[in-house]
């Protein structure tokens, strides 16, 4: 495992190898995502959405707003 030690200004020094697994260098964004409380998700933002185009083929069933909208109302329901 890898570690970092947090500076008094709320800094740490990303190890060379998570950098190079993530193929981020300086000036790269990352993101913190909570996965749940006390866990965080370190991601790499270096990617645009643009590159996303053609990596997905078209979905097999439309799915509306609204059913999306009650499937998450229902998944928070069920995380509490």
């Amino acid at each position: 495992m890898t570690t970092a030690t947090i500076t008094s200004k709320g800094q740490i020094t990303i190890p060379a190898e998570v950098r190079n697994a993530l193929a981020v260098d300086a000036g790269d964004r990352v993101e913190f995502v909570q996965i749940e409380p006390g866990q965080f998700l370190f991601a790499a933002v270096n990617r645009s959405v643009k590159e996303l185009k053609g990596m997905f083929s078209e979905p097999a069933k439309s799915v509306s707003i609204e059913d999306m909208s009650r499937a998450m109302a229902t998944r928070r329901a069920s995380a509490r």
